[in-house]
């Protein structure tokens, strides 16, 4: 799961690229990442830790360009801690090339191999970021071979690129002295979409993860990336978009609904408050056919993501809906931290409940999903000990049953709850007094009703059904491992600066 976020502009961009990740902070917290281009230089600055940590005034101004790209990071492929893996990812040839890229490849041992045996090229990473952008390069060298580079080799490259590698992705890439190409994978799983504005000097064009933040730097939202489709916007800003998938077909990332992405945020013509309201209507409808509501005396939402379900949910029974918790906005998430060592200490660091809200009262509480259940557990009881008579759970997805492969951090069973569990062992785990899940076809139906363009949904995690194709044994073993990380030094964000070219060298 990352946020990436792609500019060209009559102006330098080094700001609006801060601004758009910083909309996109939630999609990432581990690293962040911003190549600028002048001319045909890029520059770099990326490593981990959050928006405001990596880049001060001086990594700003050695930031110089109309054109970059840039990326927040949550690591679900190569070592969580090394900054080394940070994004963006440059070669050198052909042109020049950066990336940035959201989801994750599932043969991405098996291209490792190919490119060293077959391509003659080297990767030095664990990152399939970095497999990808190789990929890529090498497809731009075969296409444009003794010809000018233009956007009809560009596409034959993206169409290339989708023939050798399986999975989820959504990305980014400046090629130098050409423009910018972002590009989704042909079934849409991972999210992107573009927009255009009038900047100081004219008009710009944005490409991002979530429409948040292309609205919330005052652009005006185009449309999504088709799946398969690739753009490529040159460096006049004139914007080239071609199909270059066989058989495309949109299934977004239901858990982007459930979760990831922000509320005010429209993927693929859904809404995504709109989305979590529909799921808070059909889970009423699972709690009033499991609990009787006169047993129920209020209904609180667990912060953030679930607030709507919540709100829609009582109002369907005719229960009072309150904030029983306070939320440290200075902590991050936690279902994305690294180690549940971590996760575990977090949560009472994270959120406080408001005493009068449970003492003495049937409280049901609802969050967006239950993915290990350690939060859960540790939330029913704060209820208890905030003076709860009986904490009843409601969950707005159904429960995380399998592992998920596309850029979510699910990658073993042995970390999921529901896997091989019934709901009342589930129960008993979390100690609530009764455990109320979402439908799969109630939660698919009511968000497939906002589009009906959708063609399905990844909803692996959920039903154990793979869209874009299941990992092999060898290939999961190869994720799961590439998942490992090393040391996990804190460090401060110079010590991951990279420069490809210095600030000085421009005088």
């Amino acid at each position: 799961m990352c946020g990436i976020v792609g500019v060209i502009a009559k102006s330098p961009v080094n700001q609006l690229i801060y601004d758009a990740l910083l909309l996109l902070q939630h999609r990432g917290q581990d690293a962040a990442g911003i190549v600028t281009m002048q001319g045909t230089k890029c520059f770099m600055q990326k490593a981990r830790g959050m928006v405001r940590d990596v880049f001060r005034t001086r990594n700003m101004r050695a930031l110089p360009g109309n054109v970059g790209l840039g990326q927040v990071r949550y690591p679900t492929a190569g070592n969580a801690y090394s900054e080394e893996e940070a994004q963006p990812f440059y070669v050198n040839a052909p042109y020049g090339i950066v990336l940035v890229h959201n989801g994750n490849l599932t043969n991405a041992a098996a291209m490792k191999q190919e490119l060293f045996d077959v391509d003659r090229r080297h990767i030095n990473t664990g990152s399939d970021t970095e497999v990808l952008i190789n990929v890529l390069a090498h497809e731009l060298e075969r296409a444009a071979r003794d010809r000018q580079l233009s956007p009809e080799e560009v596409f034959a490259a993206v169409a290339a690129v989708h023939k050798r590698i399986r999975g989820s992705y959504a990305v980014v890439a400046l090629i130098a002295g050409h423009g910018l190409l972002a590009f989704r994978d042909p079934f849409g799983i991972r999210p992107l979409a573009f927009g255009e504005g009038v900047g100081p000097n004219g008009p710009e064009v944005m490409v991002a993860s979530e429409s948040v933040a292309i609205v919330g730097t005052g652009h005006a939202l185009t449309r999504d990336v088709a799946p398969g489709e690739a753009i490529f916007i040159d460096l006049e800003g004139t914007v080239h978009a071609r199909q270059c998938a066989e058989k495309p077909s949109l299934n977004p990332c239901m858990f982007e609904y459930v979760y990831l992405a922000r509320p005010d945020s429209v993927m693929d013509g859904v809404s995504v408050y709109q989305a979590r309201l529909n799921l808070g209507e059909t889970l009423a409808q699972r709690v009033i056919s499991t609990l009787p509501p006169s047993e129920i005396d209020v209904v609180i939402p667990i912060p953030e993501s679930s607030r709507p379900s919540a709100m829609q949910l009582a109002q369907r029974i005719g229960k009072p809906y309150r904030e029983g918790f306070v939320k440290n906005r200075y902590v991050g998430r936690t279902f994305i931290m690294p180690g549940q060592g971590v996760r575990k200490k977090s949560v009472r660091q994270k959120l406080n409940a408001i005493e009068v809200e449970f003492k003495g009262r049937n409280v049901l509480l609802v969050d967006d999903s239950i993915v290990r259940g350690t939060t859960s557990q540790e939330i029913v009881q704060m209820a208890r000990d905030a003076g709860a008579k009986k904490v009843y759970l409601a969950s707005a997805a159904p429960p995380v049953r399998y592992p998920n492969i596309y850029g979510i951090d699910m990658p073993t069973t042995t970390e999921l709850i529901a896997h091989d569990r019934s709901i009342e062992e589930i129960r008993e785990f979390i100690g609530a007094d009764k455990l109320i899940y979402q439908d799969v076809a109630a939660m698919k139906r009511v968000v497939a009703a906002l589009n009906p363009k959708l063609d399905g949904f990844d909803a692996s995690c959920f039903d154990g059904v793979y869209i874009a194709g299941e990992a092999s044994a060898e290939e999961a073993a190869a994720m799961a491992a590439g998942r490992k990380g090393g040391d996990e030094d804190d460090g401060s964000a110079d010590r991951g600066a990279l420069t490809l070219q210095s600030a000085a060298e421009l005088a």
